[in-house]
């Protein structure tokens, strides 16, 4: 078996049996709650869906990694956003674009930014966002471990 990480991370996930679809999340000693939207028949838009916790994960993620970037290299910048899109097309070059399973997702991220900055600080900017932990895990090849166990 692989050697796991000092930094395994383990997050508490539980759907109230009373529930349709309203989750709760737990880290550490924070508790989010996570809903389908009224669109879904049984959602109730009482938390943003898990697409929603992605894009905010990712988005998260590349603007503390650029604050930390910035702050390293002391330039004089204000807020940082980040504007995130997700959704399925097809590639550029898809052979069987007629085939609802050839769309591959896609998540546009755009890093905006306040202050004086050159060209190539923004340039900068914009390989830096492409750097952080969670861009980098999700740009990687993932092995997702799955088991089911009764309580």
């Amino acid at each position: 078996m692989a050697e796991e990480s000092p930094k395994k991370k383990i997050i508490h996930v539980h759907l109230p049996e009373e529930e349709k679809y309203t989750t709760v999340l737990t880290a550490g000693n924070h508790d989010l709650i996570a809903d389908e939207g009224i669109h879904v028949e049984g959602g109730k838009d009482e938390g943003p869906d898990p697409y929603d916790y992605l894009l905010m994960a990712l988005g998260s993620c590349t603007v503390m990694t650029v604050k930390m970037y910035v702050n390293h290299k002391g330039w004089d910048i204000g807020n940082i956003f980040m504007e995130l899109r997700h959704n399925k097309r097809h590639d550029e070059d898809c052979d069987k674009c007629e085939d609802p399973r050839s769309k591959i997702d896609v998540i546009e991220k755009e890093v905006i930014v306040e202050g004086d900055l050159s060209d190539e600080q923004l340039d900068r900017i914009l390989d830096i966002s492409q750097k952080c932990p969670v861009h980098r895990t999700l740009m990687s090849e993932i092995k997702i471990e799955s088991s089911v166990s009764r309580k």
